[in-house]
C-alpha cells in the first residue's frame, strides 16, 4: 500500500450565539419569552469537560497513522458539556483525479464540506419529522395513507400491507420494502426505472413490498425517501427548502445543504468521494452514469439521478462545526440558543427501542445491545443512539455523558480493491478510522469518567 503523509490542523468554532458561562443547563425563560437553551462555547483545555488531553492525543496519533498509510482524510468534533472538547481535521480532501494523484493533495480542513451520505437521514429527514411532530402537523401513528393518499394497495400486489402501513413501520425499517430497488438503473429496477424526481417519487408508491409491514426488520432507502416524500406533502415546500430555511437558517447553519454546488459552494470546498463517479472502477454502467470524480456532487445514485440531489434518504453535506450544533440541539432537549425545533417528548419517542430490535429507534440507531460496539465502542452508555452513512460519516449521542463525537471521513475517495469481486469495497474501507469504532472507542477512553 503507498504511504502518504498527514496533516492535521485546527481552527476555533465561532458561533454568533449567546454563549452562557454559568451553567449549560436549560434556561428557564417567562412564558411568555423564547425558551432559552445552552449554546456552545469552545473549551480552554480538554480538562473542563471531563477529558485527558494527553489521551486524546492518542485519537490524532490513530488518524494520523493512518492517513500516512494511504487513508484519504477525516475530520471529528467532540462536544460534552457544552463545549468543544476537540475540533480536527486530517489528511486531504482531494488526492485524485480519476486513479491519477494529485501533483499536490488539497489539504482536510475544519470548514471542509462532507457528503453526509445516509446521516442525511437524521440531520434532515428525522429532524424534519420530530419538528412537525412536535408542531401537532405528524402522528407516527398515523397511516403512510393519511399524508399520501395514491400509496395503496394494488389488485396485482403478491404482498398487500400498503393500506395498514403507517408512519411508525417505515421509521423501523420494518415497512416491507427491500433495501436497494436501484431506481436510478433499469437492468435492475426494470418498470420502476426512473432519472426523473416527480416519476420517482410516483414510482415509490408502486414499489411492491418484500414483506407484510411490522414482520420483519430490514434496512432499506426506500423508507426514508418515502419519509421525506411525506415531509414535503405536509410542507408544501421541497425537502431542502424546507430544512434549509425552518431547521438550519434560524440556528445561523450556512453549510448544512443539499446540492452545494448549486448553492454557492465551489469542488474545493468540499471532500471529494468515488474517483470514477459510480463505476465503482469501470465495473457497473447505467444510463448517464457519471465517470469523473465526485466532489460536491452527492455519490448516493438513487439520491443523484433519481431524486435530482434531495431525498430524505441522501443529499445533504455538512461540516463538523455545524453538525455539532445539531448535535448539542438533541441533546439539550430540541432547542439551541433562543430557537426551539422540536419538544423533548418527541426526542424521547424517536429514540425508544423498537419491539422488534432494540438497536433501531425511529430512525436512529441504538446501542441496544453488544452487536452495535462496532460503531458505539464497549464504554458507551445504554442511551447512546446515532446514525452511519455509507461515504464514511458517524455520529454518536451519548445523553448519560452530555456527549456528541461526529466523525467525517471521504474513505470512498480510494481506489477499490477488487472492483471485480466487490464492487463495494474501497481501500479507504480497510482501515479502522473508517470502520469508525476504533477513533469512538479512542475518545471515550479518553474521557476522565466513563
Amino acid at each position: 500500500m503507498k504511504k502518504w503523509t498527514a496533516s492535521a490542523l485546527s481552527s476555533v468554532l465561532a458561533l454568533s450565539l449567546i454563549a452562557p458561562s454559568a451553567s449549560f443547563a436549560e434556561i428557564k425563560a417567562s412564558p411568555k419569552a423564547k425558551t432559552e437553551y445552552s449554546v456552545l462555547t469552545k473549551a480552554k483545555k480538554p480538562e473542563e469537560a471531563g477529558f485527558s488531553s494527553e489521551k486524546l492525543e492518542k485519537v490524532d496519533q490513530l488518524i494520523e497513522k493512518e492517513v500516512a498509510a494511504g487513508f484519504p482524510g477525516a475530520a471529528l468534533i467532540v462536544i460534552k458539556d457544552g463545549k468543544i472538547v476537540k475540533n480536527e481535521s486530517y489528511g486531504y480532501k482531494q488526492k485524485f483525479d480519476g486513479h491519477t494523484p494529485l501533483k499536490k493533495f488539497l489539504k482536510m480542513e475544519n470548514d471542509t464540506l462532507f457528503d453526509l451520505a445516509s446521516n442525511t437521514k437524521m440531520y434532515a429527514a428525522n429532524f424534519a419529522l420530530q419538528k412537525l411532530a412536535s408542531e401537532g402537523k405528524l402522528d407516527v401513528y398515523d397511516k403512510v395513507q393519511t399524508y399520501i393518499p395514491e400509496f395503496k394497495d394494488s389488485e396485482t400486489d403478491v404482498i398487500k400491507g400498503k393500506d395498514t402501513m403507517r408512519i411508525i413501520d417505515v421509521l423501523h425499517h420494518t415497512a416491507g420494502f427491500k433495501p436497494d430497488p436501484q431506481y436510478h438503473n433499469p437492468a435492475v429496477s426494470k418498470e420502476l426505472y426512473s432519472q426523473e424526481r416527480e416519476k420517482t417519487i410516483a414510482n415509490i408508491n408502486k414499489t411492491p413490498l418484500t414483506y407484510e409491514p411490522g414482520t420483519q426488520n430490514i434496512y432499506s432507502d426506500v423508507d426514508y425517501m418515502l419519509l421525506g416524500t411525506i415531509v414535503e406533502k405536509i410542507t408544501g415546500q421541497k425537502l431542502d427548502e424546507y430544512v434549509e430555511n425552518e431547521l438550519y437558517k434560524p440556528l445561523k447553519l450556512k453549510d448544512t445543504v443539499f446540492n452545494p454546488l448549486q448553492k454557492g459552494f465551489k469542488p474545493k470546498e468540499i471532500a471529494a468521494t468515488e474517483l470514477l463517479g459510480n463505476t465503482r472502477d469501470g465495473v457497473i454502467s447505467f444510463p448517464n452514469i457519471r465517470t469523473y470524480t465526485l466532489q460536491g456532487e452527492v455519490h448516493d445514485e438513487k439520491a443523484f439521478y433519481s431524486m435530482e440531489g434531495v431525498s430524505g434518504h441522501a443529499g445533504l453535506f455538512s461540516t463538523t462545526q455545524d453538525l455539532a450544533v445539531l448535535l448539542q440541539v438533541m441533546l439539550n432537549g430540541g432547542g439551541y440558543g433562543n430557537e426551539k425545533l422540536f419538544d423533548k417528548e418527541v426526542i424521547e419517542e424517536f429514540i425508544e427501542p423498537s419491539d422488534m430490535n432494540g438497536t433501531y429507534g425511529l430512525g436512529w440507531r441504538l446501542n441496544g445491545n453488544d452487536s452495535m460496539d462496532w460503531m458505539f465502542s464497549k464504554y458507551a452508555s445504554d442511551s447512546a443512539y446515532g446514525h452511519t452513512g455509507w461515504t464514511g460519516t458517524v455520529t454518536i449521542i451519548d445523553p448519560e455523558y452530555d456527549l456528541g463525537i461526529v466523525l467525517l471521513t471521504n474513505k470512498k475517495h480510494s481506489p477499490l480493491v477488487n472492483p471485480a469481486a466487490n464492487s463495494n469495497q474501497f481501500f479507504g474501507d480497510l482501515f479502522t478510522t473508517g470502520s469508525y469504532g476504533s477513533v469512538v472507542t479512542a475518545v471515550y477512553e479518553a474521557m476522565e469518567t466513563k
